[in-house]
């Protein structure tokens, strides 16, 4: 099974596709997680440390693939899992679609793409680019990582379309929406129900996730310590055992831009009124 991991920079997909990982790794999977983004920070919490690039390790070699070898880009993680950081072209030049291009032909050249159970790849910011949509041409699945926020699903309409137009050619689905740090869920549910797809699951905003990853930790490396915090294990397991019941997954239909913006602006303007009333009906209890 491959699972390709989007949603907008910064929502948290890497610590989420650590965790998953790991997860995945608990139910006796063999996985190997790939970093798909130049910051080649994706795996940090697996390994304790940014470990090279394929595209520099490809650099040092003079892009001879005979002379690269699996321990030269392939690093063992926490759990086992296994590690690999594609990298990225210099800042301002090239493609991230061809370095991820590069990086599935080194491990085929190297007989380890087939050699996985789960093949993750945590995937760069919003979907801006061809290029950078290139992961789910391997992929089965699509998670969306997104949050209660306009923003974030303003991303993940997004990328709801390049999933919907990469189903044309590629046997591939969306398997959900993943919501993280998120106290509400209105306006995920509001957004579901205008644009149909599953709700794997919605992970709580807590500090510690948060601290795991200024650690270089997953959250199940954090448990062994801190017994506490097992019960937010627990989502990444619920999540890896719907994604290892090999669920139906959907090819979905995005909203038009002017439809996601009318649905969560009326949920915005509706919010600021009933505060504003609240606040009146405040005012006029502390006046009598």
């Amino acid at each position: 099974m491959k699972l390709a991991v989007y949603g907008k920079g910064g929502i948290g997909k890497s610590t989420i596709s650590c965790n998953i990982s790991i997860a995945l790794a608990r139910r006796g999977k063999k996985v190997l997680q790939i970093g798909c983004d130049p910051k080649h920070d994706s795996t940090f919490t697996l390994t304790g440390f940014l470990i090279p690039t394929i595209i520099d390790t490809l650099q040092l070699k003079d892009y001879h693939y005979e002379n690269v070898w699996p321990e030269d880009v392939i690093y063992e993680g926490y759990g086992g899992v296994s590690c690999v950081e594609a990298g990225g072209p210099p800042a301002g030049a090239g493609c991230g679609g061809y370095v991820v291009g590069e990086t599935v032909k080194l491990l085929k050249e190297l007989n380890a793409f087939y050699e996985y159970d789960i093949i993750l790849f945590d995937v760069l910011g919003d979907v801006v680019c061809g290029g950078f949509a290139a992961p789910l041409n391997y992929a089965d699945y699509c998670l969306i990582i997104t949050d209660n926020g306009f923003d974030a699903l303003f991303a993940a309409n997004r990328i709801v379309a390049s999933v919907r137009e990469k189903a044309r050619t590629h046997p591939l689905k969306l398997a959900g929406l993943i919501g993280n740090r998120t106290l509400k869920r209105d306006l995920i549910d509001k957004y579901v129900e205008s644009c149909p797809m599953p709700v794997l699951e919605l992970l709580p905003l807590l500090e510690n996730i948060r601290i795991s990853r200024v650690k270089g930790k997953t959250l199940f490396e954090m448990a062994e310590e801190e017994k506490s915090l097992c019960y937010i294990c627990d989502f990444y397991l619920n999540i890896a055992d719907q994604l290892l019941s090999k669920p139906e997954g959907i090819i979905p239909s995005e909203l038009s831009d002017k439809d996601f913006f009318t649905l969560l602006t009326d949920i915005y303007m509706n919010k600021t009124e009933q505060n504003k009333m609240a606040k009146d009906q405040l005012i006029d209890f502390m006046i009598v």
